[in-house]
């Protein structure tokens, strides 16, 4: 099975979203998007999708304003594509996190100023006007070894005056979960999404994230004494803040964690605790893991899941950061902040879109070219060993360019169209 083909077999996997007249559309966008140089607009990519000028470009705009088609079918798809692909057994790890995308205009549907997480410090608070956007990723090992890659699943739009990021988070995992079940999930989030610890969420699914450093934390309550008066206790002694407890402990344990696709030796502890602000019914467990050259401030993790090694809580959420390689690839590679539809259902498809490319194109190329190197060491990255986004995005533009323009060499009218399409395309590239 040839690459175009392995391809043609994805975005056909989501027939079932579309009605026909839309399927022929998605399927030209899916490759149009992905070839297309400089800045993502519908009209850009109308030229891509449609170099003949086939279909009128007000077809293109009727798809993503308000054709008959939902993204939480899209995304069920696409997580079973992946999942079935990529993690076909084992615990699903998922990774959560929310960005912005920076748009201009006033009549922006959905549009609001945000905090900027990247601008912001922590005396200075910068503001930016955009679509705050809430994801979820798929956190896959890659066959050669480093970063995990974080592929889209799921996605949703917080509003102001809407649900909350927590909410919006919590439907999302539901959402997800519900599509797979019996399998087990492991959830992990920033700090801002340590309430999910408290969800009522089934006993399958699993959530870790970073706890305040001056958390409030109490003994598991003892048990009702027979005979006592009133109701029996919520929680137990109190105890230190992590960042006390950090301050006395003596029995450290020496390991090995994977952070970020590199070894590194850490100093961990943990212990079982009440946090009871934020997850009332049960115990979790508080991991401390602390930098045995004093460069590095201590961290403090949280889980669900008592039961779960210290080394495996701080490799999991050192993983997270995939999430963050993600948001980078979509807004720099993929131009997802570029696109211009402003109205109805617009910004909401154009963002799932910019999104939905990024999990197709690490699963092509891991069923393709994960075996194979694609890229060539460049004299100032001469150590370079994996491939990046960039790399797998160039390796399938390679592809769909050669099949556009080798495909039908027999018909040389045809041949020569597709050539000046081309060098339409490069010189106003971007």
């Amino acid at each position: 099975m040839n690459d175009m083909h392995i391809w043609e077999t994805l975005p056909a996997a989501f027939a079932p979203v579309f009605n026909a007249p839309s399927f022929v559309i998605f399927i030209k966008v899916a490759s149009a998007w992905i070839i297309c140089p400089g800045r993502r607009t519908i009209t850009r990519i109308y030229t891509l999708a449609e170099p003949f000028h086939a279909k009128a470009h007000d077809a293109y705009h009727r798809f993503f304003r308000e054709a008959d088609w939902q993204c939480r079918h899209l995304w069920k798809i696409l997580s079973e594509l992946l999942i079935t692909a990529l993690c076909e057994s084992g615990v699903i790890a998922l990774d959560l996190d929310d960005t912005t995308y920076h748009k201009t205009g006033r009549k922006v549907e959905g549009a609001s100023w945000w905090r900027d997480a990247v601008r912001s410090t922590g005396t200075k608070v910068v503001h930016c006007f955009g679509l705050n956007i809430i994801v979820l990723t798929l956190r896959v090992k890659a066959p050669w070894g480093g970063e995990p890659l974080g592929l889209p699943v799921n996605l949703r739009i917080h509003l102001k005056g809407g649900p909350t990021l927590s909410a919006l988070a919590e439907e999302m995992i539901r959402e997800t979960v519900a599509w797979f079940p019996g399998r087990c999930f492991e959830i992990c989030g920033d700090g801002f999404y340590t309430t999910l610890l408290g969800k009522d969420f089934p006993p399958e699914v699993v959530c870790t994230s970073r706890m305040r450093r001056d958390a409030a934390l109490y003994k598991k309550p003892p048990k009702k004494r027979p005979h006592m008066r009133g109701a029996p206790r919520k929680k137990g002694d109190r105890l230190p803040t992590p960042e006390g407890m950090a301050k006395h402990v003596k029995q450290w344990e020496s390991e090995t964690v994977m952070i970020r696709g590199k070894e590194k030796k850490r100093l961990v502890w943990s212990r079982k605790v009440l946090w009871y602000k934020v997850c009332p019914k049960a115990e979790i467990l508080l991991v401390i893991c602390r930098d045995p050259a004093g460069k590095e401030p201590d961290d403090f993790f949280c889980t669900t899941d008592t039961n779960k090694s210290a080394v495996h809580v701080v490799e999991s959420y050192a993983g997270r950061w995939s999430i963050e390689d993600t948001f980078k690839n979509t807004k720099q590679s993929l131009g997802g902040q570029t696109p211009q539809s402003w109205k109805k259902m617009g910004h909401e498809r154009t963002t799932v879109l910019s999104f939905f490319p990024y999990s197709l194109i690490w699963l092509w190329y891991l069923q393709t070219k994960s075996t194979k190197r694609t890229w060539n060491s460049m004299p100032w990255y001469p150590q370079k060993k994996a491939a990046s986004f960039t790399d797998a995005l160039a390796s399938l533009r390679r592809s769909l360019w050669r099949h556009r323009i080798i495909s039908k060499t027999d018909n040389p009218s045809v041949m020569q169209k597709n050539i000046v399409n081309l060098i339409d395309v490069v010189a106003a590239a971007a």
